[in-house]
């Protein structure tokens, strides 16, 4: 049985995540089915989205809602913006919006176009405004919400071989503070998650070998590796009254790397 901490106020609540068919996604929606909150996710990856639908609706806990997935492309804002709301009908209004979804590819300066530039910021920046512009509405009928925008600690870090990626990152954290100053009144936090190295299996797959290893054992304070499910707890308290004094916030989890 879990000893992990359960939040009473995230029962029945309708959350919304970005990217939540693997890795830190996969966990986040996971952790909020957990929880007793109905989620739905998109992705672009279909297969591992519906096993993840498959394998959580069969070991649901009664009382328990099954999440929904929807295929959707968030570079394609109408698209996300239709789709939350035919998911916003489905479930009812959203309480939390989780902007989770980015991808770090490495580029180098030399080969960077104007199109991939932008390209990257249609990936890893701008939907995260869209989904908070299309919620709005519902979480001021709800009374307010909670939105969780993900940052990366690698411009912290000050990593090298993808600055445009970096760059987006960056942008997050104004986003975060702005939008909370706008949306205070309404009683919606906005707040950012700053994941360290996480061990997702993309990440395994492409990056940890042996420097890898020496790199986290010289770099993060704590021991050991960080997990999804690592960032899913800090997602989760972000999520529930227990942070409800909590906005304009930057909450890093990186075992102490920066």
């Amino acid at each position: 049985m879990s000893k992990s901490a359960k939040y009473g106020s995230l029962e029945g609540k309708r959350v919304f995540v970005t990217g939540g068919g693997s890795g830190i996604g996969e966990a986040i929606v996971a952790a909020f089915v957990e929880q007793g909150a109905a989620v739905a996710f998109v992705d672009i990856v279909r297969d591992p989205s519906e096993a993840l639908v498959a394998r959580l609706s069969a070991a649901l806990q009664p009382g328990r809602t099954a999440p929904v997935f929807r295929y959707c492309d968030i570079t394609d804002i109408p698209a996300l913006q239709q789709t939350m709301a035919e998911l916003a009908d489905l479930l009812g209004d959203f309480d939390v919006i989780v902007n989770n979804a980015a991808n770090d590819q490495r580029h180098q300066i030399g080969d960077v176009s104007v199109g991939y530039y932008d390209e990257r910021i249609a990936i890893n920046q701008r939907p995260m405004f869209f989904t908070v512009q299309a919620a709005l509405e519902g979480m001021k009928r709800r009374g307010g919400g909670s939105v969780i925008n993900f940052s990366s600690m690698s411009y912290h870090a000050k990593n090298p071989g993808y600055p445009i990626y970096a760059a987006t990152k960056a942008a997050v954290t104004g986003l975060t503070r702005c939008l909370a100053r706008d949306l205070g009144p309404f009683n919606i936090r906005v707040n950012t998650v700053t994941p360290g190295w996480v061990m997702t299996q993309r990440q395994i797959e492409l990056w940890l070998d042996e420097n890898g290893e020496a790199e986290i054992r010289r770099a993060q304070c704590l021991p050991g590796k960080l997990m999804s499910e690592d960032i899913a707890a800090m997602v989760l308290f972000l999520a529930a009254d227990d942070s409800r004094m909590c906005t304009a916030q930057d909450f890093v989890v990186d075992a102490g790397w920066t």
